[in-house]
């Protein structure tokens, strides 16, 4: 069975850090490349960021460059997002993702997704 589970969200202050996760079955976290979209009230979901299968390539979209960092752990088949500085327009549901490629997913957004989790909340106050 395919499942991506999200966690580590939850409510910080504007500057403050979190780190989310993301455990994957072994069959996704071998084959596919990994990433995370966001969705903020009233807005279409986005992408943030991907990392190929072997970890080697990463890409990030431009509102996060430089703030966010995706990183995965093969022994653990857990992807993570490290998140500094955040602000309020970072708010929104996270949700793990499973592509084929990292350009799939950047370039294409959700057509480039093969497999969802379900998302983790991530809420930033001023």
């Amino acid at each position: 069975q395919v499942q991506l589970v999200e966690s580590g969200g939850g409510l910080v202050q504007a500057g403050e850090s979190l780190r989310l996760s993301c455990a994957a079955s072994g069959r996704i976290f071998s084959s596919y490349a990994m990433g995370w979209f966001r969705q903020a009230p009233g807005k279409e979901r986005e992408f943030v960021a991907a990392i190929s299968w072997s970890g080697g390539i990463t890409y990030d979209a431009d509102s996060v460059k430089g703030r966010f960092a995706i990183s995965r752990d093969t022994a653990k088949n857990t992807l993570y997002l490290q998140m500094n500085r955040l602000k309020p327009e970072d708010t929104a549901i996270y949700y793990c993702a499973a592509g084929t490629t990292v350009q799939d997913m950047a370039v294409l957004g959700l057509k480039g997704v093969h497999y969802w989790g379900r998302g983790t909340q991530v809420t930033v106050s001023s």
